[in-house]
């Protein structure tokens, strides 16, 4: 296994406010990286910057070795890299089936192709069957002509994650992708996250639910204040007294 992704030194301010502080972390292929932190401590703005949807103020960003700095993020997820959003954002008058492969070159869209489905049907047809085998990856096979609108919170952000696997991602940030649902769908969530991961993709987790998320990570970087407070295994982090201080407060009467 090789590193995937890094940061180095990674600053964004808005106006007098430094939401984000000199981070630099490393995602190494194959992982489930884990980036923590208590609600606007600025994960969320981090993540914006690695996937191109904000331009840091300094630093560098690396994706592959290639160096991806202020790449725009439509550009960033034609190498690879998508991400997901705390709030799910299918099309939600679609169904399932059709969300994922909209996310899918699909020939038989072109205005000038269209008239000519001979030239085309047969990769739509090769397009419905990877779509399907995508969903049951991700465990909506047998919701596949819902109204994406019909989908509970965590099929939802399990269809963020197939629409990701659909376009060919082979890196997947996920923003809180166990906020607002009940502790036995955030695990089911997180244990198909962990069956992809085995399969050879590589996720970064953004998440502050660590009671929950933390078992399934491999390495876990924690943010406050947007600076990073602690990093290593999840046992070390959980551990640190920083993280500790963070989540729990200081007793004032030790």
């Amino acid at each position: 296994m090789g590193t995937v992704f890094v940061t180095e030194n990674v600053t964004r301010s808005f106006g007098g406010l430094v939401a984000v502080n000199n981070m630099s972390i490393a995602v190494e292929e194959n992982s489930f990286t884990m980036l923590i932190g208590p609600n606007g401590c600025g994960k969320t703005t981090f993540l914006n910057v690695c996937t191109g949807l904000l331009k840091p103020d300094s630093g560098k960003v690396w994706l592959r070795g290639t160096d991806i700095t202020g790449w725009e993020s439509d550009r960033v997820y034609e190498q690879g890299f998508v991400r997901s959003f705390q709030i799910p954002l299918p099309f939600l008058g679609l169904t399932v089936l059709d969300n994922v492969l909209g996310a899918m070159r699909n020939p038989g869209e072109s205005p000038f192709r269209a008239p000519f489905p001979r030239a085309w049907i047969r990769e739509e047809e090769e397009n419905a069957a990877k779509a399907f085998a995508v969903l049951r990856r991700v465990g909506l096979d047998k919701h596949w002509d819902q109204p994406s609108f019909a989908l509970g919170a965590a099929q939802l952000k399990m269809l963020e994650v197939a629409r990701g696997l659909s376009a060919g991602a082979t890196l997947i940030a996920l923003d809180e992708p166990i906020g607002g649902v009940d502790p036995a769908s955030a695990e089911e969530i997180l244990s198909y996250v962990a069956g992809l991961k085995k399969e050879g993709l590589t996720f970064l987790v953004v998440e502050h639910r660590i009671d929950i998320a933390a078992p399934f990570a491999d390495y876990v970087y924690a943010m406050n204040l947007g600076s990073l407070i602690s990093e290593g295994l999840p046992d070390q982090v959980l551990g640190d007294p920083k993280v500790i201080e963070v989540y729990i407060g200081r007793d004032e009467a030790c």
